[in-house]
């Protein structure tokens, strides 16, 4: 595709109704990407759209889960395929020497189980077959592995579940076959999250204006009545754009964790929240404006894993991200599914997750996220078993299972907008997510303009001056 020119297919349907029919519009490379308007063509529609949006952000229980593809603005890899990013920097650490170079077992163990994972289309573990990815690797036109990052790590954590905590090996016949040390398993998992982190190090030098999308999204969130319940933004992301954002908006976050020097992990500071203290003792306190709750449902960056102790009884400490830590990260590999899930601290996690879709009134916008994760999609297709249950599916190409059977159904809780730019984070953000404070004051502004019209109507009458 031709980087100066592309073009975009956008769509926006309730329940099988068009409200955008398919239209194309040219954009290029000085294309305003944070222009907060819609093509020309469309700009009623867009703003019936606005309006109908805005009307789901005021029910009783908005959540909003973010998946891998609104992370791409502030250029976040998507890891149904081994990023390539990520493979280099494991053939840096796993490969000594160039005459004669030396191949680590547990780089060895990374092939294995991606050939496990693997569509076919993937690399030998072989050390003939690692060294011949290594040199295929140093071309700029070297083709990712489609294999799916995660089930990679899920598998590796299978393999290590097997043996007991400190030493053993396991062997496993079949192809691929396995021979491998717990010590093996262990470099292999602790290497592979650590890469994998680094490409979730955002925003990247190359994309730092992304970050004013996280910005705006903050920003709009804060605009809902505070007589409601705050805002749950989940996440299956592990990096911290959110987090920045708010930090730059002034935004307090509910995130689960509690402390200043050491941030511990306790789920129950879900339960808190934050008012001004009244002008007198008899007074009305007043809620603080400017905050949200922060799921981070398969880990982050900044989350290690420590020994439990009696102030850290899940054994999960927050911190700054730091490149080069041996400390464990909890980066979570979703495909392990509910054996690892029914795991602290992601049990509290999800059970969060499936208590605010079960409320009444919910409302889910799901914004890049592609519906491959099982364990996910079995609470969303519970919460769909509610009446008052509404979601907004928000994906530049919706393709899967998932959402080709519920767009079938003609659901009117069903909301898709798809298309390079309503199907897009930056897009759905800037184009279609409303500020309510600018509503309210539009609304504000008609009505001050139409009595001000009608009195001077009144003044030109029969007595008038």
């Amino acid at each position: 595709m031709d980087d100066a020119l592309h073009k975009t297919i956008d769509r926006f349907t309730i329940g099988g109704e068009v409200l955008v029919a398919p239209t194309t519009e040219v954009l290029t490379e000085d294309s305003d990407a944070h222009e907060e308007t819609a093509p020309s063509q469309n700009r009623e529609a867009y703003h019936d759209i606005q309006v109908r949006v805005g009307t789901l952000l005021k029910t009783e229980t908005v959540s909003f889960l973010l998946g891998a593809g609104a992370s791409v603005c502030c250029g976040g890899q998507l890891i149904g395929s081994v990023p390539l990013a990520v493979e280099r920097t494991l053939h840096n650490e796993g490969i000594k020497g160039t005459e004669r170079p030396r191949v680590a077992r547990w780089l060895t163990v990374f092939y294995l189980a991606v050939e496990s994972v693997g569509d076919g289309n993937t690399h030998s573990a072989t050390r003939s077959g690692i060294l011949e990815r290594w040199e295929a690797l140093r071309a700029a036109d070297a083709d990712p592995i489609h294999a799916n990052f995660e089930k990679i790590l899920a598998v590796v954590y299978r393999w290590r579940a097997a043996l007991p905590e400190t030493g053993g090996r396991l062997r496993v016949d079949g192809l691929p076959s396995l021979d491998a040390t717990a010590e093996d398993l262990d470099a292999c998992l602790l290497h592979a999250s650590r890469a994998l982190a680094r490409t979730c190090d955002l925003p990247t030098l190359e994309r730092v204006d992304g970050l004013a999308t996280f910005k705006t999204f903050v920003r709009k969130l804060l605009t809902r009545p505070l007589n409601l319940k705050r805002v749950n933004v989940f996440t299956l992301n592990y990096d911290t754009l959110v987090e920045q954002a708010s930090d730059a908006e002034g935004v307090v976050l509910l995130d689960g964790f509690v402390g200043t020097q050491r941030r511990l992990f306790r789920p129950e500071s879900y339960e808190q929240d934050l008012y001004f203290p009244a002008e007198t003792t008899e007074g009305r306190v007043h809620r603080f404006d400017r905050v949200l709750h922060l799921y981070k449902l398969h880990g982050s960056i900044t989350w290690t894993a420590h020994e439990s102790t009696f102030d850290n009884p899940y054994g999960v400490q927050s911190a700054t991200y730091e490149p080069d830590g041996r400390q464990p990260l909890l980066i979570y590999p979703t495909p392990a599914k509910f054996g690892e899930t029914l795991g602290t601290p992601y049990s509290d996690l999800f059970r969060r997750f499936a208590g605010a879709l079960a409320r009444p009134q919910s409302v889910l916008f799901v914004i890049g996220y592609g519906f491959g994760d099982e364990h996910v999609n079995a609470i969303i297709r519970q919460a769909l078993a509610i009446p008052s249950f509404t979601i907004v599916i928000v994906d530049p190409a919706p393709q899967n299972d998932f959402v080709t059977k519920l767009r079938a159904q003609h659901d009117r809780r069903v909301w898709i907008a798809e298309g390079s730019t309503l199907g897009t984070f930056t897009g759905f953000v800037n184009a279609i997510l409303p500020d309510l404070r600018d509503e309210e004051i539009q609304k504000q502004v008609i009505a001050t303009h139409r009595a001000l019209a009608n009195t001077q109507v009144q003044g030109d009458g029969p007595n008038g001056d």
